[in-house]
């Protein structure tokens, strides 16, 4: 990742006069690839694994309970294979002599220090969800971007590189005008990720010194964000969801979500903690996201901080048990591996042994490999493989956005894989619940003597049927390398 020095220039306003736009943004949807409910789709020989022009109904995933009375109307269509909603920003990246200081006033001061200017082009990149987009489209699974970006340098810039890396976008914003909002309410939202000589990252937007959403004017989900999460399989949200939209809307795209058939996936992140404190109606859009998401992923401190259990397999079950709608909740647990609990199991895979050079995207690469696996129905414990192995093949490179693993390094990386297994570990964590739930885990090799519950599946077998359907794929370019 470059990074650029930073000389400190007087303090002005948080952007450049030319960056300002007076009036709403139009809506805007641009898709690299046909949304048309009628177009044919072609099954491909590599389906199971391959997902450029194939539809696989969700006949897996019901609609939650209380809304069983929409289990009589048509499915709808999906052409599309998961929808991010929101949290399209563009990251600025930056090398500074320290980190900003802790208290907000100072923090704000030194943002506006940094953005008196726009920085070179070439310390820019996607972040938010756009990692996400761009980790699932290169295993090729067809994305769009549902969000804000505004009219301006950074705006056209996200869309230019979403088009480039084939992924669709639709602009959310009012049917009319909305007064007294200030122009920059309308702009690209910027994070500015700052590394100090040590390394060590701190992050500033403007959404970190407003009690308002930074789109706060946006109130209603327009028809092409209803038909977007209409023909999406997943519609992906975080919890930085809530910096840019009002937690309303953020509850109308999961209500409308559940209503035509499309899963939800959420991660809460490190606003998870924030939000269970946070006003009356964050609170009540965190519940409803734990209640009515089919899938839930967090690492071990967020299930410990939602829940209050220490045991991540506790917790996971915790809110197995609450949500109405929950089938998966996968807990990453950093270098140690990842946990994937259902009603009937609890399967677990160690975390890939790689020479890491920088975790920022890793989560989101995760992710999207979590998607694959749920849309095309791959056996637990082989997804819970190829999410570490993205993970870990982003982890060796150097940031997020387009930086995350390509389906090229995914493939080097498990032509010669080996686990960081720590059987301390593990043994210490499952010891307790291998006397009430069947248990999978992925290994080097098969144990002997290992208890009647605990089923091994070696890594090497993982492999050789994972391998060579991503081989072909890569090879029939139906997947990005």
């Amino acid at each position: 990742m470059n990074h650029q020095s930073v000389a400190f220039k007087n303090t002005q306003f948080p952007f450049p006069p030319h960056l300002h736009y007076s009036t709403p943004i139009p809506s805007r949807v641009l898709f690299p690839f046909s949304l048309h409910p009628n177009k044919t789709i072609t099954k491909s020989p590599y389906s199971a694994f391959s997902c450029r022009g194939f539809h696989t109904p969700l006949l897996n995933h019901p609609s939650c309970s209380f809304h069983s009375s929409n289990a009589t109307k048509p499915a709808a269509v999906k052409t599309v294979d998961v929808a991010t909603l929101g949290n399209l920003c563009v990251d600025i990246v930056l090398n500074v002599p320290k980190l900003p200081p802790p208290s907000p006033d100072s923090r704000k001061a030194f943002m506006e220090q940094l953005s008196s200017s726009p920085p070179d082009k070439q310390y820019w990149e996607a972040g938010g969800n756009c990692n996400m987009a761009i980790a699932a489209a290169r295993l090729g699974l067809k994305c769009v971007a549902i969000g804000h970006v505004g009219n301006e340098i950074y705006g056209k810039f996200l869309e230019d590189l979403l088009q480039a890396e084939g992924i669709g976008m639709v602009g959310m914003s009012e049917e009319t005008d909305v007064l007294n909002a200030p122009s920059s309410s309308y702009e690209t939202l910027l994070c500015w990720v700052l590394v100090d000589p040590l390394q060590k990252h701190g992050f500033c937007s403007r959404a970190d010194f407003s009690k308002e959403p930074a789109f706060s004017w946006m109130n209603t989900l327009s028809e092409e964000v209803k038909r977007a999460i209409k023909r999406s399989r997943i519609l992906f949200c975080n919890g930085y969801d809530f910096d840019e939209l009002s937690p309303h809307m953020i509850i109308s795209a999961v209500e409308y979500a559940v209503e035509v058939g499309t899963s939800v996936f959420f991660d809460p992140g490190p606003r998870g903690k924030s939000l269970l404190s946070g006003t009356a109606e964050e609170q009540k859009a965190l519940k409803h996201f734990l209640r009515t998401s089919d899938v839930l992923l967090l690492t071990s401190d967020e299930a410990e901080s939602l829940t209050g259990l220490v045991d991540p397999i506790l917790a996971g079950q915790e809110l197995l048990r609450k949500g109405n709608c929950t089938k998966w909740v996968v807990v990453k647990m950093g270098p140690k591996g990842s946990i994937l609990i259902t009603k009937s199991g609890i399967t677990c895979a160690s975390a890939f042994k790689v020479k890491i050079m920088d975790t920022v995207g890793c989560g989101d690469s995760f992710v999207a490999a979590i998607a694959y696996g749920f849309i095309h129905n791959i056996p637990l414990v082989t997804t819970l493989a190829f999410a570490n192995a993205v993970g870990a093949a982003t982890a060796m490179g150097s940031g997020a956005g387009r930086n995350v693993a390509t389906l090229k390094q995914v493939v080097e990386l498990m032509e010669t894989p080996d686990l960081n297994e720590d059987d301390k570990f593990w043994n210490e964590l499952l010891r307790e619940h291998l006397d009430s739930q069947e248990v999978t885990f992925l290994s080097k090799m098969v144990l002997n003597g290992s208890n009647g519950r605990m089923k091994h599946v070696t890594l090497q077998k993982v492999v050789s049927e994972l391998l060579p359907k991503l081989k072909s794929s890569q090879l029939e370019g139906t997947l990005s390398s």
